[in-house]
C-alpha cells in the first residue's frame, strides 16, 4: 500500500506539471460597453440610503424594472443582496432601503 501512495506521488510531482505546462491558457482584455441611463430615483424617505447603498451595482432603471413587490420581498431582497451577494450595506441602512422600496416599487 505505501509503495503504491509513493508511485502516486511521483506521478503527480512529475507527470502533472509537464502536462499542466501543455495546456498554456492566455488571458485577453476586452473592452465593456455598459448601458448608460439617465433615470435617477425620486426623492424621498431613504433615497440618499438607496443611492449610497445600491447605485453602485444597480441603476436606477434597474431598480424601475423590478416588479412590485410586498414590503417583506423587498426585504428578503435586500438580504439576498447582503448574504449572497455580499453586498457592502450595513445592517442598520435595511430598514431604510426596504421601506424606500416598497415605497416606489411596493405592491398596489
Amino acid at each position: 500500500m505505501t509503495r503504491g501512495i509513493l508511485l502516486c506521488v511521483l506521478f503527480s510531482a512529475l507527470i502533472l506539471p509537464a502536462a499542466q505546462a501543455r495546456l498554456a491558457i492566455t488571458l485577453k482584455s476586452i473592452a465593456v460597453a455598459l448601458p448608460q441611463s439617465s433615470r435617477t430615483l425620486p426623492a424621498g424617505p431613504g433615497v440618499k440610503v438607496v443611492h449610497d447603498n445600491c447605485l453602485g451595482c444597480h441603476s436606477a432603471g434597474m431598480i424601475f424594472n423590478q416588479p412590485r413587490l410586498p414590503k417583506a420581498a423587498w426585504a428578503a431582497e435586500v438580504d439576498k443582496m447582503r448574504n449572497a451577494y455580499k453586498a457592502p450595506i450595513a445592517a442598520k441602512d435595511v430598514p431604510a432601503i426596504v421601506d424606500y422600496l416598497a415605497a416606489i416599487k411596493g405592491s398596489k
